[in-house]
């Protein structure tokens, strides 16, 4: 389970977040939904140790813990870009197997083997030789899944996951956040499309830029 408690988090004296507390238990998902400007995808960067919190308490079963402290954070929080932010000189299984390799410090034989199941569960069967340039939005966004899948995180965030995406792609996206949700993935969403978030989510907390609640 995540907690956070009393998260503040301010840029150049203009307060972003002030005071935001959640839970999200195991296997759940929570859908972080709000008008641009309001501080979803900042919020996303401190749970996941991209920026760091001004001030406030993360909690994984209860016990403090810092995103940004240690590698020990990279297995725990997984993060899935609005544009992907693949590696495009390195191929689908590269991209996917560099982390591990060097951050999990796992053998190139264990990496193969983790990604090629991966790459099957995630309907890229065949692609782990082309490089970026040769995929589409959906299948991009696939390996990005697979490459934060590829460090066993407890929890998988996403920010924006349809933006980059044709309309038509919503549903595909929604059934593979489903379908890992089903294996016990615990999943927070950041996105501004409310039909969306209802689709996928177990919760929804829904924050607008503290100017607007004047």
């Amino acid at each position: 389970m995540l907690e956070i408690k009393d998260l503040k988090k301010s840029f150049d004296g203009r307060q972003i977040l002030n005071g935001v507390d959640l839970t999200v238990e195991d296997g759940e998902i929570l859908s972080i939904v709000g008008p641009s400007g309001a501080g979803k995808t900042t919020l996303l960067r401190c749970i996941t140790g991209l920026e760091s919190a001004d001030s406030g308490t993360f909690l994984i079963d209860g016990q403090p813990f810092d995103p940004q402290g240690t590698e020990e954070s990279d297995a725990v929080i997984g993060v899935v870009f609005q544009d992907f932010n693949l590696f495009p000189h390195l191929s689908v299984l590269e991209n996917i197997t560099l982390a591990p390799t060097m951050v999990l410090k796992q053998s190139k034989d264990e990496t193969n083997k983790k990604a090629a199941e991966l790459l099957e569960e995630l309907g890229l069967t065949g692609l782990g030789d082309h490089y970026p340039f040769q995929l589409s939005g959906g299948q991009k966004q696939r390996v990005a899944i697979a490459r934060a899948l590829a460090m066993n995180p407890r929890i998988l965030c996403y920010d924006e996951p349809t933006s980059a995406l044709d309309p038509n792609l919503r549903d595909e996206v929604a059934n593979l956040l489903l379908s890992l949700k089903k294996e016990g993935m615990t999943q927070l969403v950041v996105t501004h499309d409310m039909d969306f978030a209802e689709k996928i989510a177990d919760k929804i907390l829904k924050v607008q830029a503290l100017d607007a609640r004047k």
